[in-house]
């Protein structure tokens, strides 16, 4: 049990938080988990599109994997490194911010197995990721994850330093 413990512990995460600007306002892209345990969470279930990286692969590579399997598009730009954090899971989350847009409604994720009901022993096949959308800062404070939270800040938070410094905040 320790060795399974230890293993799901040191699993390690990684994402990329797009952001683009509407009428001068910052939005963020989340995504909404698919298959039947999501279907009726909305707040606090939206995610950063994220997943796990194995050895031999940089964190922002995964980072970059990710999005385009979870969204359907790839991702390029000036990624900004936002940290790493502990999830409540325990797993390890490292996420990057850039600056992009996408068409939230033709996002189409890749699609994994699983049991449900579970114990059934039935397999049905979900994808990662069931929807996206674009929410202003008020918004998506209410709709991400609690513990990915600080990485919306953590932009936020650059984004205001940068409009100052370029004297538009």
């Amino acid at each position: 049990m320790a060795e399974s413990k230890d293993r799901h512990m040191s699993r390690r995460s990684a994402g990329i938080l797009m952001y683009r600007y509407r009428d001068g306002e910052p939005e963020v892209l989340l995504v909404h988990p698919g298959g039947p345990f999501w279907a009726h969470r909305d707040e606090g279930a939206w995610s950063v599109p994220k997943g796990l990286y194995e050895e031999g692969e940089t964190p922002l590579e995964a980072a970059r994997r990710e999005f385009e399997e979870e969204t359907g598009f790839p991702v390029a730009g000036e990624f900004v490194d936002l940290g790493e954090l502990k999830l409540p899971s325990g797993k390890r989350l490292r996420v990057w911010a850039v600056e992009g847009d996408l068409d939230a409604e033709r996002i189409r994720s890749n699609t994994f197995e699983m049991e449900w009901p579970r114990g059934s022993g039935r397999l049905i096949e979900v994808p990662e990721v069931d929807r996206g959308a674009w929410f202003d800062p008020e918004e998506a404070r209410r709709r991400i994850a609690p513990g990915q939270l600080p990485f919306l800040e953590r932009l936020l938070e650059i984004l205001r330093r940068r409009g100052r410094d370029d004297g538009n905040g």
